[in-house]
């Protein structure tokens, strides 16, 4: 097994990962058992210390058991991990979240190749992801957590994964702080196991069901159908390229709320309504019908050929910088966020 000796630099909100600091992380948390099933974790950490206590050995426990490990951490965690790891970061995939997930219905399909590739004959594996810092959108947040649920359902439990996501709970609301406790089936404070108020599947289906908060009701409505989905492409890219997003950026918004639109007049009764406006950092433009998609996890996951409402959603993902996808009895919106 490669040496692993930690480096001493790194820091998180100006705290240096010192060699005393790194040893503590090494010392303070027992070694975690070997897993054969799906186990979800939040871990609400408290400075430095903290947060190296607890992932330090998770990756290298990790790496001493064979089992592949990918860590997802904004920039200045996963630099302070890197080094706190020393010749062991070479070991594991390291991921800048703050790439991955700045569209966080990307991040499934990250796990899922990783468990697809290592975890395939029942092999444990182990990862690190950070969706929520301190800092998001709100919209982004919102997004953010319905991810954290939605992994529940996108993961198999036989899947031998055991996934730890960091709160920082000295920069988060509490209010994120209880969500993340009704998203993660295991929760673990300060090294220790904390109680929770895990959701489940009926938590999912609220937050997958729940309404959007509501657009200014000056903003107009444009109802489209079949005939006419050309004209709503045009529209939202002459509306793109008067805002100065450029025209790549322009035909990918507009081929974005193309193909929702279509799923809208295919699945959705036959027609829907279009809405655009402004915000001070974006261009939203949201598509409601009055189909429902029974699938939460519809358009994170690369569709096969006849699902063809999936596709539509996959495309929107890939496609601009925040997609929100929100239906129930009252039917589907579709809020499609391109940043300014």
């Amino acid at each position: 097994m490669t040496s692993r000796t930690p480096a001493t630099s790194g820091a998180v909100d100006g705290v240096s990962a010192t060699p005393a600091m790194e040893g503590a992380a090494r010392a303070a948390s027992p070694r975690p058992p070997a897993h054969d099933r799906y186990r979800h974790e939040a871990y609400f950490w408290r400075g430095a210390d903290s947060f190296l206590a607890r992932t330090v050995p998770f990756v290298l426990d990790g790496l001493e058991l064979g089992q592949p490990v990918m860590v997802a951490l904004v920039p200045r965690h996963l630099e302070l991990l890197r080094d706190a790891l020393g010749t062991a970061a070479s070991e594991v995939r390291l991921l800048d979240m703050s790439e991955l997930g700045a569209n966080p219905a990307r991040i499934i399909p990250a796990w899922r190749d990783f468990t697809d590739e290592h975890a395939g004959s029942g092999r444990p594996v182990r990862g690190i992801g950070e969706p929520i810092w301190p800092g998001r959108r709100g919209s982004e947040l919102a997004e953010c957590q319905l991810h954290e649920a939605l992994l529940n359902a996108a993961v198999p439990p036989d899947t031998p994964l055991w996934l730890l996501c960091p709160y920082d709970a000295e920069g988060l609301p509490d209010a994120v702080l209880e969500e993340a406790r009704r998203s993660h089936p295991v929760v673990v404070e300060d090294l220790e196991p904390a109680d929770g108020t895990y959701g489940g599947p009926t938590h999912l289906g609220t937050l997958f069901a729940a309404e959007l908060s509501p657009p200014d009701p000056r903003v107009p409505v444009r109802d489209f159908r079949r005939g006419q989905l050309a004209a709503v492409r045009a529209e939202v890219e002459a509306r793109a390229l008067a805002l100065g997003l450029g025209v790549d950026r322009g035909q990918d918004l507009a081929l974005a709320v193309h193909e929702v639109a279509v799923n809208s007049v295919e699945h959705g009764g036959g027609s829907g309504d279009l809405r655009m406006w402004e915000e001070p950092e974006a261009l939203v433009v949201e598509v409601r019908d009055t189909g429902r998609i029974e699938d939460p996890l519809a358009g994170r996951h690369l569709p096969s050929w006849d699902d063809v409402r999936g596709r539509g959603l996959w495309m929107a993902h890939q496609l601009c910088d925040l997609v929100q996808v929100r239906s129930g009895d009252a039917g589907t919106t579709v809020r499609i966020h391109t940043w300014l």
